[in-house]
């Protein structure tokens, strides 16, 4: 019986079954997480992809990290590379937002129908309209079970954002996008 202040706790033992997994997936859902892109350029060839795990690490020195997918593209790509951006999205953004998460995009045109320019650091993608924007080097890559923990000091920073889309970053929670504006 569970008394007043309580946790209904679901422990794991051992190596997760395949219920553990899921659970912890529909809670972690709750989770509410800005979106953004990270890309980079590795030999003549765009990268990128929607993230929804990253974050500021430090001020001083400027630092950012970001958890992806050890055995994807842009995982390999980014550690490989050795620099990489990060594009805060807006609100507007949701369509690339979708785009660059769905599994499969082509290699080649990944970016065809994503408005973007180069950073002036890294030359890796940053897209239109970014609330903001972060080129990082590599410092550190650790790796966490499936994915990589990728941290950057940040090498150049900015917003490509209007006033009309700063009140409206895109989210990330219950495993769907959100506004934040009305």
């Amino acid at each position: 019986m569970e008394t007043p202040g309580s946790l209904d706790a679901h422990r794991l033992a051992g190596v997760p079954s395949d219920a553990d997994i899921d659970l912890y997936r529909r809670l972690s859902a709750d989770i509410t997480a800005g979106v953004a892109v990270v890309s980079t350029s590795l030999r003549n060839r765009d990268y990128a992809a929607t993230v929804t795990g990253f974050l500021s690490v430090s001020y001083d020195p400027p630092t950012m990290l970001v958890s992806l997918y050890a055995e994807s593209r842009i995982g390999e790509a980014v550690e490989e590379a050795g620099t990489w951006a990060l594009s805060l999205l807006s609100g507007r953004h949701q369509g690339a937002a979708n785009w660059l998460a769905s599994p499969g995009t082509p290699l080649q045109g990944l970016l065809a129908q994503v408005p973007f320019r180069r950073g002036p650091a890294t030359g890796s993608a940053i897209l239109d309209g970014a609330l903001a924007y972060f080129e990082m080097r590599t410092v550190s890559v650790h790796p966490a079970a499936t994915h990589l923990i990728v941290v950057g000091e940040v090498l150049a920073m900015g917003s490509g954002a209007s006033p009309a889309d700063a009140p409206d970053p895109l989210v990330h929670f219950g495993s769907g996008y959100r506004h934040l504006a009305p």
